[in-house]
């Protein structure tokens, strides 16, 4: 795919060994993305390869009926769209993690850490969810007790983590097509051999039986959004887009809007298919309700209507398999990222990605052992209302309080010393939006409201993040407008410049937005520079320029 670029000296700091850290602190320099876009695309589309969508939609459908489960999926998918689509694009145009974004739009250096708490928990609660279908699969298929086969869906991801981006972007990209003709053929055969499914789908009222009611619908709703920072994962794609020029204009757009936003397409078929088959197997399978929800008893019940029950068995096993190999590499990596950002802002001291990926996977292991498939729509109807308060809470500083107010700076900042420790708008209004929603989820402002928890926490979060920086008047969103660096941060296409200088901490050069003046001058008074990663780990803050 491509080859690292050669740095021009050494240095024996655990956070430059880039073949093992994958560029996990900062932004993502031009020398490295030399991926096509259509490769990122794939990449990052072969990250959602899981099989957690066929269980949240059979879980919904089964609790709420068909009609209640698809309004509620509409709604997931129209929220995804909208909050999706800001974050994508700045990921892309500013090859920056949502770490990175989210520290500009709102949250300040510091205060963004919160945030990566958040989405390190959606790594390991989806870990955990796929392992433990994986576990299902190998107990069925070749008869390993399911706690080994949680602790073999956990080890074998491993190996493939360690290597970072080059090494998912060519598992995603060879292990695609066979996803998609293993997960597709089983539901187009069941449509040409069943069509009377059809009806029985659209009929299904599920266990509460009250028909389609606004109530349940944001419940089923509810638990879709707890996906909602799966934009986080395909943005650890999107950074490494190739820069966006004239000639490749069309295919990045298409790239991004695809593999960013996008996602929530092919999430969404998905989990209508999942409750598809649900509904199939409780209707045709003798005690075919006690494993409607299980994605290997969904697809096995199908293959095995079109083909010997041996091959059957084999071939549901193996898209278990690929399945859950597919999402949880890019759940341990992008977890390891999440965990590796936050200790690293926090006690200035970098231990080494590998120590995050090994710390994501135990804490999996132990949900998974907690057998957390059964109480799955409570952990999943928790979890969304903090991804909810995070996410629609960065897209709207971007596309309101950036593009509209012109309050936050257009151009994300990341970097130490240019920004406050803590931003209280974006800040704010994710806490008071989280905290507001789960009071919602659980009961304390009565059962009346409690179905709508997801709606007062998009609806906290867009109106707060305004509201916050109008207050504010902006003023906490830069520490510094200058960066002390002569250069232009920007190309003539208006893609981050691939100018090298010297971090004179380090020895090594970095391209011109990863650096900013040291507050050390040369020993002759001359200005250096230092990258942000040596930034990040500057324990005494020696190096970091004064406020303005």
């Amino acid at each position: 795919m491509l080859d690292r670029p050669v740095e021009t000296k050494s240095h024996t700091n655990a956070a430059l060994k880039e073949t093992l850290e994958d560029y996990t602190l900062r932004f993502a320099p031009r020398s490295y993305r030399t991926w096509s876009a259509g490769v990122v695309s794939v990449s990052a589309l072969g990250g959602i390869a899981y099989l957690a969508d066929f269980a949240i939609g059979a879980n919904i459908g089964i609790s709420y009926g068909t009609g209640n489960a698809l309004l509620g999926i509409g709604i997931f998918a129209v929220v995804i769209m909208l909050t999706g689509f800001p974050l994508a694009y700045y990921a892309a145009r500013y090859n920056i993690d949502l770490d990175l974004i989210t520290r500009g739009s709102g949250f300040g250096y510091y205060g963004s850490v919160v945030t990566n708490v958040i989405f390190a928990t959606f790594t390991f609660i989806f870990f955990a969810l796929e392992g433990s279908i994986m576990a299902q699969g190998l107990e069925l298929g070749l008869g390993i007790p399911v706690a080994w086969g949680y602790l073999i869906s956990t080890l074998m991801v491993i190996p493939l983590v360690i290597y970072g981006m080059k090494a998912l972007a060519k598992l995603q990209v060879w292990t695609t097509p066979l996803w998609l003709i293993m997960m597709v053929l089983p539901f187009g055969y069941l449509l040409l051999r069943h069509p009377e499914s059809v009806s029985s789908f659209f009929a299904y009222g599920g266990a509460d039986g009250k028909g389609v009611n606004f109530g349940s619908v944001m419940l089923a709703a509810g638990v879709c959004l707890s996906l909602i920072a799966q934009i986080a994962e395909q943005i650890d794609y999107l950074r490494f887009m190739p820069p966006k020029t004239p000639e490749n204009s069309r295919k990045w757009w298409a790239a991004v809007l695809v593999a960013g936003p996008g996602w929530v397409i092919f999430g969404a078929l998905k989990q209508i298919v999942g409750l598809f088959l649900a509904v199939y197997i409780i209707a045709n399978v003798a005690d075919g309700a006690t494993i409607a929800n299980q994605p290997v008893h969904q697809f096995l019940e199908i293959y095995q209507d079109m083909m010997p029950h041996w091959l059957a068995m084999t071939l549901a096993v193996i898209l278990v398999v690929i399945s859950q190999i597919k999402i949880n590499v890019t759940n341990a990596y992008s977890g390891s990222l999440a965990w590796t950002n936050s200790f690293t802002r926090v006690t200035k001291h970098y231990p080494g990605r590998l120590v995050f990926v090994l710390f994501n996977l135990a804490i999996a292991l132990i949900l998974m052992e907690a057998n957390m498939f059964d109480f799955l729509n409570t952990i999943l109807g928790f979890y969304a209302n903090c991804g909810i308060a995070w996410v629609v809470t960065v897209a709207t500083d971007i596309a309101v309080n950036k593009y509209l107010l012109k309050l936050s700076p257009k151009v994300p900042e990341f970097r130490r010393g240019m920004l406050y420790a803590v931003n209280p708008v974006g800040f704010g209004a994710m806490a008071a939006s989280a905290g507001l929603s789960i009071l919602v989820f659980f009961g304390a402002f009565g059962s009346a409201i409690k179905p709508y928890s997801p709606i007062v926490a998009v609806v906290i979060a867009l109106v707060l993040t305004p509201a916050l920086a109008i207050a504010t008047k902006g003023k906490y969103y830069l520490r510094r407008s200058d960066d002390g660096i002569d250069l232009p941060m920007f190309d003539e296409h208006g893609n981050p410049s691939d100018a090298r200088l010297l971090c004179h901490v380090s020895g090594i050069d970095f391209e011109r937005p990863d650096m900013i003046a040291s507050a050390v001058p040369g020993p002759n008074g001359e200005k250096q520079y230092i990258s942000s990663l040596s930034l990040s780990t500057d324990k005494t803050g020696e190096h970091v320029l004064p406020a303005d």
